[in-house]
């Protein structure tokens, strides 16, 4: 009875210690393979990023010169750059960020602080469907809205079509960010006697204004090599044109028009803006990451 009663009791113990670290050694392994296939899909991602900069170096650098960035594009054979299409870039980007962000940003107050109902949900919901909608979708619409009436191409169409790519991302950034203010802050300014557009002016937005920003600094690099809505907008244009009212130049138009020329000029110069402008992009989202979010840390 006494051999009988000392195995019942040391039977279970030692199963469940058994059965304990079979489970541990379990969750050990799958532990050890996601963290092998994160890794795994990780390198491979940089592989690719560290392959398409590799590239755009080698085939790019070659065409960096001052003539570059002095001369307009011109025939083949003429030494001719890019300087008109990296202002026509410029000014294009320029203008759709000051026309999508103050409008982003006053929608995104409106959703985070005033809207309510049906009103608020078609607003979010026409966001979201911008956010994910095709860029050349939105060059045809500019084009019928704008090119077509007027029967000619523009700088300002352009512009307006980037516009429209960053208006949704600046809507759901300042949103968000408004969103992450504390109320607290917002009953503070309101018990100080502040009316509720001064709370949202003078407390909130200052409170959220590294988010918002990093929303308008990642429309930017959006749109800057936006190349779809542009051939339907700005068409491009081989002469020096700063001009909104007719056609202008830009970068991804002219890597476009270039890179499948016969002329080897041509592809060169293709390349090197494709360069530039992924150098400008990759500019942006360092000042993204470093500078921004070091100061909201």
């Amino acid at each position: 009875m006494e051999n009988r009663s000392v195995s019942s009791a040391t039977g279970p113990s030692t199963d469940g210690w058994k059965v304990n670290g079979s489970l541990a050694m379990r969750r050990q392994f799958m532990d050890r393979l996601a963290t092998t296939l994160s890794l795994a899909a990780t390198s491979l991602a940089l592989l690719a990023l560290g392959s398409i900069l590799f590239t755009l170096i080698v085939r790019g650098a070659g065409g960096l010169s001052l003539m570059t960035f002095t001369h307009s594009t011109a025939s083949p054979g003429s030494d001719g750059g890019l300087a008109n299409a990296i202002v026509g870039s410029i000014i294009q980007t320029t203008v759709s960020i000051l026309i999508g962000a103050p409008l982003g940003m006053l929608c995104g107050i409106y959703l985070a602080d005033y809207g309510r109902g049906w009103m608020a949900s078609t607003t979010r919901f026409v966001s979201d469907m911008l956010l994910s909608a095709p860029s050349i979708l939105i060059g045809l619409f500019i084009y019928q809205i704008v090119v077509a009436p007027s029967g000619h191409f523009s700088g300002l169409a352009g512009a307006l079509a980037l516009a429209i790519l960053a208006l949704p991302i600046v809507v759901r950034t300042t949103e968000d960010m408004l969103r992450l203010v504390p109320v607290s802050l917002r009953e503070a300014g309101i018990g100080l006697g502040a009316s509720k557009w001064r709370v949202i002016l003078f407390i909130c937005l200052r409170a959220a204004r590294t988010g918002v920003m990093t929303g308008v600094l990642l429309a930017v690099a959006r749109v800057a090599g936006e190349t779809a809505p542009l051939l339907f907008t700005s068409l491009g244009n081989l002469e020096w044109s700063v001009s909104l009212n007719r056609p202008m130049a830009s970068l991804p138009v002219t890597i476009y028009q270039y890179a499948g020329s016969a002329f080897d000029d041509w592809v060169q110069l293709a390349w090197t803006g494709a360069l530039l402008v992924t150098l400008g992009v990759l500019f942006i989202n360092i000042l993204v990451r470093v500078g921004f979010g070091r100061k909201g840390a």
